[in-house]
């Protein structure tokens, strides 16, 4: 079987929640081919792993040379403001975690609109990383919810490094809302039954 055939059984066991259910899936699924069957096997292990590389900070003595001198940050001149990535111009980067950053990107085409860019780090393409990456936008892109933002694009750069866009959304911390706009009991207890909506859709989905 082919990369691709690894990635689909990958990505459908992952919506098994069984274990037992899953690991049959994965059995049928590689037939006799022990060499995918170890592949897809490793892979749902470091997805299920509680500590994981992309969940705990990266070290900067790992990337010494995309340290930035005046600020200590990681950074790279490859995904600075007014670089290109794809048809989408970065404009700022607003996140960071422990594999990738986000940025705020102009898209020049076919549309013009501003969306959320996420990125795998440079130098964090491990093979593990990227199926988690992966399996992310996979798990954002099946979501359909007025209350969770949408997927809108993904790609690989020029270097290999996979991203994903997706709906830029603007905000504040939900406390800070609910406090300036003074919100009463009853209306602060609806707008969490509103967030508990979008979470039960989420877990629909297997998230």
């Amino acid at each position: 079987m082919t990369a691709a055939s690894e990635k689909t059984i990958f990505f459908q066991a992952l919506e098994i929640a069984s274990f037992e259910e899953r690991t049959k899936f994965v059995q049928q699924a590689c037939k006799d081919d022990a060499q995918l069957h170890a592949a897809v096997s490793a892979l749902l292990r470091e997805n299920d792993r509680e500590e994981n590389l992309i969940d705990r900070p990266v070290a900067a003595a790992i990337l010494p040379t995309m340290l930035s001198t005046e600020t200590g940050e990681l950074t790279d001149p490859r995904f600075s403001p007014g670089a290109m990535v794809g048809p989408y111009q970065l404009m700022e980067r607003i996140g960071e975690g422990g594999f990738g950053w986000v940025f705020v990107a102009q898209q020049q085409s076919p549309v013009q609109r501003r969306a959320a860019l996420k990125i795998i780090k440079p130098g964090m393409e491990s093979r593990e990383v990227i199926a988690r990456f992966e399996a992310e936008r996979q798990a954002i892109a099946l979501m359909d919810h007025p209350n969770i933002a949408r997927v809108f694009d993904a790609g690989v750069t020029e270097s290999a490094q996979p991203y994903f866009v997706m709906e830029l959304v603007r905000g504040v911390p939900l406390t800070d809302f609910c406090n300036s706009n003074r919100q009463s009991i009853q209306e602060r207890l609806q707008l969490f039954v509103t967030i508990c909506h979008a979470v039960q859709h989420a877990h629909q989905k297997g998230i």
